[in-house]
């Protein structure tokens, strides 16, 4: 039924982690798909505008931003029961929408499964990353709630 699933990480989110594990665990024993946990990082604003004179020696750089949320990614993924040569960690910097759609394009995915909490009046106003998927993706999206 499906052979690549995107599962979007909010790294700032545990709780949505802890929504959709039993519902990855399950899709992960139909079918033996692959699943790839995708985290997105918010780009570093640019403190310049603020009179900050060296960024660069108080905030870490993009690469090593990527390094620390891949390492807590690594880790999330470990409260998940499928096999290691089945799992995929990747963290990237941009828009959330964005990226997670671009990759889901660019793995394939057959499915993208993301947690979300229950719908408030601020959401509906507002947006969140969750419908925004919902709304852009070319594939399949399970929301979990």
């Amino acid at each position: 039924m499906y052979k690549t699933i995107l599962a979007p990480i909010d790294l700032a989110e545990i709780e949505l982690t802890q929504k959709v594990i039993p519902t990855i665990n399950s899709l992960a024993n139909i079918d033996y798909p692959h699943i790839h946990f995708f985290a997105v990082l918010s780009p570093m604003l640019s403190y310049y505008e603020y009179g900050l004179s060296h960024p660069e020696r108080l905030l870490p750089s993009d690469d090593e931003r990527i390094q620390i949320a891949l390492a807590e990614l690594k880790k999330a993924v470990t409260a998940f029961d499928i096999p290691e040569g089945r799992v995929h960690c990747s963290v990237e910097i941009g828009a959330p929408r964005d990226r997670i759609l671009n990759f889901a394009d660019e793995i394939n995915a057959d499915l993208i499964v993301v947690g979300s909490r229950r719908p408030s009046i601020t959401t509906f106003l507002l947006g969140t990353t969750a419908s925004s998927v919902v709304r852009y993706a070319k594939t399949s999206v399970l929301v979990v709630r």
